[in-house]
């Protein structure tokens, strides 16, 4: 039997060289995770509809029953709203209605007088007095109207803590008080131009000549 090396040594180098060559077969390389895509983001609720504003409801009482025989439409209204009761009154009476309400209401302590700008309106002015009655344990606001430069009279010859109520009204909005003993500006300066509580006046606003001329800066405003 022919040796099996002798038959290969007889194969020919041509048809060895022949012989198709083993193909090696590269891997495919994985492909790149790709990013999930992002949910698309969920739409913003609708934002719950605003709870109807409660209305003033008229307040009755012999108390107003009484100052309404008393000052007929100089009473302009009594009301209620929530719990405060409050009265607007005709700026001709306040002083009266005040002087009632402590001498025979007994309100005997003013909490507050303060004010309010409506630059819209033609009685640009809302000027209020809260009172309140120790003995009564109860607490009434009381409400007039003036144009601008209209002048009230001052409620310190019934409470004396009107004094500093009443000036801060004026540094504020510029309202001024007959018979008050000394009315003149509580927080800003003497000669400081406007009143930084009226509507028309910007939250950041300054008096820029008052800085510079007495502080010797410039106000950034």
């Amino acid at each position: 039997m022919p040796d099996e090396k002798s038959e290969l040594d007889k194969t020919p180098a041509k048809a060895l060289s022949a012989a198709p060559a083993a193909t090696t077969v590269s891997p495919t390389p994985p492909s790149p995770p790709t990013s999930p895509k992002p949910a698309p983001a969920a739409a913003k609720p609708a934002a719950p509809a605003a709870a109807p504003k409660p209305a003033p409801v008229a307040w009755e009482s012999e108390l107003v029953a009484s100052l309404k025989r008393q000052y007929g439409t100089g009473i302009r209204e009594a009301s209620i709203y929530l719990t405060d009761e409050y009265l607007v009154v005709d700026k001709s009476i306040v002083f009266d209605v005040l002087t009632r309400m402590r001498d025979d209401e007994h309100f005997d302590y003013c909490v507050d007088v303060t004010a309010v700008h409506w630059p819209k309106r033609e009685e640009q002015f809302d000027v209020v007095y809260i009172l309140y009655s120790f003995a009564k344990n109860e607490r009434v606001r009381i409400e007039t109207t003036i144009k601008d430069g209209e002048k009230v009279r001052s409620a310190f010859s019934l409470w004396p803590t009107a004094d500093w109520l009443e000036r801060e009204v004026f540094d504020m909005f510029g309202i001024e008080f007959t018979e008050h003993p000394g009315l003149k500006r509580i927080l800003l300066p003497e000669g400081w131009t406007g009143y930084p509580l009226r509507k028309d006046y910007g939250i950041r606003q300054q008096d820029q000549a008052w800085v510079k001329a007495n502080i010797g800066i410039e106000s950034g405003q």
